[in-house]
This record gives structure tokens, C-alpha cells and sequence, in this order.
């Protein structure tokens, strides 16, 4: 079910760049949706340090089982933006093209591991049911792991499970070993005897999460768009410059262990930019679409990306 979040007046955090004041008239409402974990961090620290709020937004935070499944709440402007991996993206665009990418948002460097309970190693995985969240990161990965180890998929019986139900699916015995992003290795590491990371992403691929928004919102309230990115570089600049409060400040829109979650912050980066890494993972993402025929028709990275919100805002921050 959807946890909303109205977001009220929060308390001021430096940032690096000027932030405008908006004294005068009412804020400007937006809704956005992601997942819960803290790769989500710069939208979670902008309700947190008042970043919207001082931009003269008043935003609803959505979240999900995670930032991909909230991707789809784009589609017909269910919400105006989401925060979420690449093959979501895409998959959202293909249904409705209003769909884009406005911003790499994060790198996960050491995030998404294979987990397996009672399996020593990746050859002893032949022949068990893997955990895999269909239309995530968490296939995107394991599509990359198949490719770059040149596995055969018929050796693996592939278990779709949502990301929050996977700890609870292999202490059950439902799957054997699992493929998805933190908090949840390190969770069922902690809870779980016998299991051990099998293989990390930063092995195989650097998967990405975009900022997602729905372009024929933004060019209708292009005031509000601006101000959503300056609240999105605000963020991710006062997390590089203030890790320790930032993780304090997801720990507690999460609700969850200060310490827990400054130790997961360190195994990713927070970016908002657009780079030819970006591009890069995009097109993985279409290319594995299209082997799994699910590309419903032809599309580039150049029509899922959508770089003008955030060339207004930071040019500086757009390098393709």
C-alpha cells in the first residue's frame, strides 16, 4: 500500500548554492513516489532539510514496495515525478512517452549483490530458485550477471518476488538465493544462518536510479519543474557536504537505524547529472528489454531522456 507523506515546514540546512525564498503566494503542490531505502536519499533529504519547502514547493511523498514499482504512477500523471532503476524507465516510457528521465540520480557502486542461503559460491547456484523483482534493478542486474559470467538461464528457475518480501521468501524456503539491492543482503545476512553475498554488483555493473518526471506536466508548470531541481541539487549537494546529518535525516524519514543506513550511504553516489554513463545504462536497459521482447517498439536513450529541466537549472551538470 502507499505511504503518503504530507510534507510540512522542516528545519533550514546550508547548501552550497542560493536557495530562493518565495514570502509571497502560496506553494506550488507536486507529487512524487519512490521506493524505501536510502538510495532514494536526495528526495527523502529535501522534505528533511526543508529543501522544497524553502523552494516554495509543498510536495507528497508516495512510497513503494520500490522506485521502480512507483515508476508506473507516471503513466497518465498519477504523480510528477519518481525515482527509480532504468529498465522501469523505460518501460514506463514505452507505455506513455511522457515518461523521461530528467537526472541520474544515484550510482550504486556496491549495492546490489546475489545473495544465497546454504550455496558456497555462484556454480553451486545451478539448478536453484533465484528471488528476482521483475521490472527492476534487481533483473536488470541479474540480466547483467547472466551476460557478463556467460551463464545459461536454463540452470536457474527465476522467482519473481518483490523486494521486501525477499528476506522472508528465503528464511521460508520458497527461493534459495535472491538478487536485489540493500538493505536487504544486509538484512538477511543478519537474520538468516547460512547466507553469504555470492557476487556484488561492482563486479559486474554500475546500476544507476533516475529522477523520473512526466514531461507533459513539467512543460505545462515549468515554474514548479525548476524548482524541483534546484531542490534536487540542493539535496544531493548538502548530502556530500553534511553525510553524517544526511543520514540522519533518512534514517529518520525512513524510520529506521541512524547507523544502519550511514553505512549503506557509503556504498553508493548521490549525482544528479547527466553523463554518458547515463546513456550508457539506458541503453543496457532497452537492450535488455528487447532480448526479453518486451520493447514494445523501438526507442532510444535520447527519447527516454529528457535533459532540458536539468540544463536550466545546473547546465554545468549536463555533459551529453
Amino acid at each position: 500500500m502507499i505511504n503518503r507523506r504530507s510534507l510540512l515546514a522542516a528545519g533550514a540546512a546550508a547548501t552550497a548554492l542560493p536557495i530562493p525564498a518565495f514570502a509571497q503566494g502560496a506553494p506550488i503542490r507536486m507529487t512524487i513516489a519512490t521506493g524505501v531505502d536510502p538510495s532514494f536519499a536526495p528526495y527523502y533529504v529535501a522534505r528533511e532539510g526543508g529543501f522544497f519547502q524553502r523552494n516554495g514547493l509543498e510536495v507528497t511523498v508516495n512510497t513503494g514496495p520500490s522506485g521502480s514499482a512507483m515508476i508506473a504512477f507516471l503513466v497518465g500523471n498519477q504523480i510528477n515525478s519518481a525515482y527509480g532503476a532504468e529498465q522501469a524507465g523505460v518501460s514506463a516510457h514505452l507505455v506513455d512517452p511522457n515518461v523521461v528521465a530528467v537526472a541520474e540520480g544515484t550510482a550504486l557502486l556496491r549495492w546490489i549483490s546475489i545473495l544465497g542461503r546454504n550455496v558456497e559460491n555462484m556454480e553451486a547456484l545451478k539448478g536453484k530458485r533465484v528471488g528476482v523483482a521483475r521490472g527492476t534493478g534487481s533483473e536488470t542486474f541479474w540480466l547483467s550477471v547472466v551476460a557478463k559470467l556467460n551463464l545459461n538461464p536454463a540452470d536457474y528457475t527465476i522467482v519473481n518476488v518483490e523486494a521486501p518480501e525477499m528476506v522472508a521468501a528465503l528464511e521460508r524456503g520458497n527461493i534459495d538465493a535472491f538478487a536485489v539491492w540493500e538493505p536487504w543482503p544486509t538484512r538477511a545476512m543478519r537474520a538468516i544462518p547460512n547466507t553469504k553475498i555470492l557476487l556484488s554488483n561492482d563486479q559486474i555493473q554500475i546500476v544507476r536510479n533516475f529522477i523520473y518526471m512526466n514531461k507533459g506536466w513539467a512543460e505545462s508548470n515549468q515554474e514548479a519543474t525548476q524548482r524541483f531541481m534546484r531542490s534536487m541539487i540542493q539535496a544531493q549537494e548538502f548530502i556530500a557536504s553534511n553525510p553524517t546529518e544526511a543520514a540522519a535525516q533518512v534514517a529518520r524519514f525512513l524510520r529506521q537505524d541512524r547507523a544502519f543506513i550511514a553505512e549503506l550511504m557509503t556504498k553508493v553516489e548521490f549525482k544528479v547529472n547527466l553523463t554518458p554513463d547515463s546513456v550508457g545504462n539506458i541503453q543496457l536497459a532497452i537492450d535488455q528489454l528487447r532480448g526479453m521482447n518486451r520493447l514494445a517498439r523501438p526507442v532510444t536513450p535520447d527519447q527516454v531522456i529528457w535533459k532540458a529541466p536539468l540544463a536550466a537549472a545546473a547546465a554545468g551538470r549536463v555533459t551529453i
